[in-house]
C-alpha cells in the first residue's frame, strides 16, 4: 500500500501542546479545501508515491519518538489510516493534523488526533463535521483559526452549542497580517474562553521558510 508524499524532514513541532518538542514530519500531497488563508498550498499536487513501510522506516531512521502525519489534508488519501496505524505499531508517538471535514473516529485509538475548527473567515466552515468534532476525546486536540472578530465569536458560540461535548483540548491562532496576537489574547481573557493561545513556533525559528520547517 501507498501514500502520495510531498516531504518528511525532523523539525521542531510549531503548534499544538506538542510547541518546541523535536518531531518528524510526513507531509502528505492533496486537500479539497481551499482556506483562504492557507499556507500549504504546494501540497495540492500529486506528491511521490511511496509504499508505507518505506515511509515507515525512513521516520524511524531519523530517530525521534513524535511524528505528526499532515497536509494539506492526509485524510483525503485513503491509505493514511493505515500510514498511521503502521506508525503507531512501530512505537512511535503519533499525531494527526487534520482539517475537521474528514471523519476520525475509525482511525486507530492511539493516534492524537489535532482537527481543525473551520471558521467563516476561511470560506470553509460549511465543511465541519460537528459529530466527529464533538467526539473528540481528551488527549486529542480542536485548533480554532481566527482571521476576524466575528470568527472568534462564531467559535466561541460553536463551543457553546454544538461543540459541548468534546472534551479536546482548544487552541486559538491568529492569522497572520489580519489578527494581532495581542488582540487575540485580549478577546480571551475578556471572554473567558477556554483554551489556549499558541503561536506558530517554526515561523517565529525560521521567518520565511515555506518547507520543510
Amino acid at each position: 500500500m501507498t501514500v502520495a508524499l510531498i516531504e518528511l524532514y525532523a523539525s521542531i513541532q510549531g503548534e499544538s501542546t506538542h510547541a518546541g518538542r523535536p518531531c518528524t514530519f510526513v507531509r502528505l500531497a492533496g486537500c479539497p479545501l481551499r482556506c483562504t488563508w492557507c499556507d500549504s498550498a504546494y501540497t495540492f499536487g500529486k506528491g511521490e508515491k511511496r509504499a508505507i513501510a518505506d515511509v515507515v522506516q525512513q521516520v524511524l531512521a531519523l530517530g525521534l519518538p513524535l511524528v505528526e502525519v499532515t497536509g494539506g489534508e492526509p485524510l483525503a488519501q485513503k491509505s493514511a489510516p493505515r500510514l498511521l496505524q503502521a506508525l503507531c505499531d512501530a512505537g512511535l508517538e503519533v499525531l494527526l493534523e487534520t482539517s475537521g471535514a474528514y471523519p476520525v473516529a475509525h482511525l486507530d485509538p492511539r493516534v492524537t488526533v489535532i482537527a481543525d475548527l473551520k471558521c467563516p473567515a476561511s470560506g470553509e466552515s460549511a465543511r465541519n463535521l460537528w459529530p466527529e468534532l464533538a467526539q473528540l476525546r481528551r488527549h486529542d486536540e480542536l485548533k480554532i483559526v481566527v482571521a476576524t472578530r466575528a470568527d472568534f465569536d462564531w467559535a466561541l458560540a460553536a463551543l457553546q452549542q454544538e461543540l459541548t461535548g468534546c472534551r479536546a483540548q482548544v487552541l486559538w491562532s491568529a492569522v497572520a497580517g489580519q489578527v494581532l496576537h495581542a488582540d487575540l489574547a485580549a478577546w480571551l481573557l475578556a471572554s473567558r474562553a477556554p483554551g489556549r493561545l499558541q503561536l506558530q513556533l517554526h515561523k517565529v525559528i525560521w521567518p520565511g521558510a515555506a518547507q520543510g520547517v
